[in-house]
């Protein structure tokens, strides 16, 4: 089995080390290196399982952020259930459209 040890490569410290950034966003980088190599050594024990699974696991346990689009249209779908909720319609149809047209 692959050996995922927690301890970082000497180039990755040497990198760290070399940061100019203050102490707390180092901290950050070094915190989030670690917390990766969790979803990757789980990853490397599903190699021989179905794919689905090894795209399951990272999605769940490093979720990215939603896209630009992903935001606008919730945001859209906020304006309006607020305008509704006001009694004033609005479909935005022509909006989503353009929306749901952008890539990610």
């Amino acid at each position: 089995m692959t050996d995922h040890s927690i301890t970082p490569p000497p180039e990755l410290v040497e990198q760290w080390a070399h940061l100019p950034a203050d102490w707390n966003t180092v901290a950050f980088l070094i915190a989030q290196w670690g917390a990766d190599q969790e979803p990757e050594a789980c990853c490397a024990l599903l190699e021989l399982s179905d794919s689905n699974a090894r795209d399951f696991l990272q999605s769940t346990r490093r979720p990215k952020p939603p896209s630009l689009k992903e935001q606008a249209l919730e945001d859209l779908d906020s304006l309006i259930a607020d305008l509704a909720n006001h009694g004033m319609g609005f479909k935005a149809t022509n909006i989503r459209r353009a929306l749901e047209q952008l890539d990610d």
